[in-house]
């Protein structure tokens, strides 16, 4: 089987790293080469033309930032697809997004499966994101080899586009949540005087506790964001698909547009991870 990795940052690359070790042929393409030249040394093939790159793909993954980044690349690639290739979208999009982007999927005859991930950098590279998949049921053995290798579990959805944009929606909804909750206890903690390190151990082992305010809070805690496993303008961008998400539901978005305004509050350097949502907080603390 050979697999195309159109996309090679945060989660990109790792998932290619998993499915060489998979046993499956990788070629691998990246808008900046460089970053697609670092998993020559790990087996892949190296092509800097998409176009080229997807010819001869049975399966076609692209992680790429968001839905204009996705339509871009795909439009010039999809006429190199053969009839019978399967394009895997694991990127954020959002529902409408993967809607769009299933529909020129069809216009080419290629079959379709909306497939973001749930998992950050380390994830990716050790093969234990959890995929949201959606798409034809034609399509599921198939791609079951890739899922198999990028993944610990699959999740399928449903059959429809967007399916998996939702669930995504959903888990990521929480995730900005919790981080920004625990930027704002980091910065209570320090403009009370208190040793920021000691909320972390408050709620350790508790019914309160979670393992993402622990790896968030030390971060936020240390100043240290590079690294990214979760980039700040991912955050970003997906807050402003939740809650446009939120809106098209009828669910109150005002949380969610109020988290977009501490994340963008916070952006600064580019490739910093969320934790720096932190800064929105501290500046904001007398």
């Amino acid at each position: 089987m050979v697999v195309v990795v159109l996309g090679t940052g945060l989660l990109g690359a790792g998932m290619a790293r998993s499915l060489l070790r998979a046993g499956l042929d990788v070629v691998v393409w990246n808008r900046s080469p460089e970053r697609a030249r670092a998993l020559a040394s790990d087996g892949a093939t190296v092509v800097e033309d998409a176009g080229e790159a997807v010819t001869g793909a049975d399966v076609v993954i692209t992680v790429l930032f968001d839905l204009s980044a996705t339509a871009e690349v795909m439009v010039d690639a999809l006429p190199r697809l053969r009839d019978d290739a399967v394009w895997v979208q694991c990127g954020t999009v959002g529902v409408e997004g993967a809607e769009r982007l299933a529909e020129l999927a069809a216009t080419k005859g290629v079959g379709f499966v909306d497939a973001p991930v749930l998992g950050t950098r380390e994830p990716a590279e050790r093969g234990t994101l959890t995929v949201l998949a959606a798409g034809s049921p034609d399509a599921r053995d198939a791609v079951a080899p890739v899922f198999e290798a990028i993944g610990s579990r699959t999740v399928w959805v449903g059959d429809h586009p967007g399916d998996g944009q939702r669930l995504k929606l959903v888990a990521n909804s929480w995730v900005l949540s919790i981080t920004a909750a625990a930027a704002q206890a980091v910065a209570l903690a320090r403009g009370l005087g208190l040793d920021p390190a000691a909320f972390l151990d408050a709620i350790r082992g508790g019914a309160v506790d979670s393992a993402y305010a622990h790896v968030k809070g030390k971060a936020m805690i240390d100043g240290v964001f590079e690294p990214p496993s979760f980039g700040l303008d991912g955050a970003l961008k997906d807050a402003g698909l939740i809650a446009d998400a939120l809106a098209s539901a009828g669910v109150d978005d005002r949380l969610m547009r109020l988290l977009r305004e501490y994340y963008a509050a916070a952006a600064g350097d580019e490739d910093e991870d969320m934790a720096a949502v932190v800064r929105a907080f501290d500046a904001r603390t007398p």
